[in-house]
């Protein structure tokens, strides 16, 4: 049998029951059809940077997506029109939209991952959503066994959500719908869209609201993700996670008129108000590094960003979770707010 820890950048997970490798669109649609049949429990793995997966590993059949393809026309108007297959790696794809001068994902630099899994989560960073750039999702229907093709309107992008994540039922591992082909819509130009975020701007020299070429843009982000150990490498123990675990929370205006006076607050066009995890966190007292005493050390957040979770070395599962239990009650208790975990929980 296969570990599953083998495939995720916690480390983590058991073994899978049955693990196929689909290199072609129909292959990824036999094997998910074919579990079907059976009734089996079925998994599909990207690129294993967003879920923790049980120690117990996973009873039902895993596909692990591995498509390769890029196509790319102009339209009339100059816009770049490009499809991608859901087994190519993100940032390979987004190291050449900023190569070619695709602008409005140089800002999504870094993220681990694959690019069928970037509109299920509407992965997004430093202002850019990759929701903002999608021009339509190829998918299967598992319940009409249809291949369908969903606009950028009929994906239901929100933050960190979609209407491929709002799919899963609880208790499964995968959604009604399975992506095989991701398309983009691409501006042309050089300049990037104008930077939001205080620290990427202060990284880059410039104000809020400046535009500078997309390939600094990339750069400044790659060195940022990298300084926080936000980049995947085997070497440092701290990119060992899922990311960042726990969504920003959007609160009432109510509840948030209780939270300290520094703690950020950012009003939404519906009336309520986002607000930070990493403070919430933070200041619930739970700093770089902290780790509880059942788990000896092996789970613990990063010892740069209070963030992530992230396995030290021989973490299960079970560890992990219980760490992040520990947090959401600490930050229950202090702010009144609940934390939700961003990463699938196999």
């Amino acid at each position: 049998m296969t570990r599953l820890s083998d495939y995720t950048t916690f480390g983590i997970g058991g073994e899978a029951k049955n693990f196929i490798v689909a290199t072609t669109e129909q292959e990824i649609i036999d094997a998910v059809v074919a579990a079907d049949d059976r009734s089996a429990r079925v998994l599909i793995l990207s690129g294993g940077s967003n879920m923790l997966v049980g120690d117990a590993g996973f009873d039902g059949t895993v596909v692990k997506v591995a498509t390769k393809g890029i196509e790319t026309h102009v339209s009339a108007s100059g816009r770049a029109i490009v499809t991608v297959a859901a087994g190519e790696v993100w940032d390979e794809f987004v190291a050449l939209s900023v190569t070619n001068g695709w602008l409005g994902i140089e800002a999504l630099s870094g993220i681990p991952g694959l690019v069928g899994a970037a509109p299920v989560q509407n992965i997004g960073a430093y202002g850019q959503e990759v929701g903002d750039t999608v021009s339509q999702v190829r998918a299967l229907d598992r319940v009409t066994r249809n291949i369908v093709t969903f606009t950028n309107q009929a994906c239901g992008f929100g933050y960190r959500t979609s209407e491929f994540k709002r799919s899963v039922q609880p208790g499964q591992a995968s959604g009604r719908y399975v992506v095989l082909q991701v398309g983009f819509e691409f501006a042309p130009g050089t300049l990037a869209s104008p930077v939001a975020y205080a620290e990427l701007a202060a990284y880059l020299g410039v104000r809020l609201g400046d535009r500078v070429d997309a390939s600094r843009v990339r750069e400044a982000v790659l060195a940022i993700r990298a300084s926080k150990s936000m980049v995947y490498s085997p070497d440092d123990i701290d990119s060992h996670s899922a990311g960042s675990f726990f969504t920003n929370p959007y609160v009432s205006a109510e509840a948030a008129a209780t939270l300290p006076a520094d703690a950020p607050r950012f009003g939404q066009p519906d009336g309520t108000v986002k607000t930070s995890a990493a403070w919430l966190i933070d200041h619930a007292g739970f700093g770089k590094g902290f780790s509880i005493p059942e788990s000896s050390g092996r789970a613990a957040l990063s010892s740069k960003h209070v963030l992530a979770l992230t396995n030290r070395g021989g973490a299960t599962a079970t560890e992990v979770l219980a760490l992040a239990d520990a947090i959401r009650a600490g930050v229950q208790a202090q702010f009144g707010i609940d934390l939700v975990p961003e990463p699938v929980l196999v």
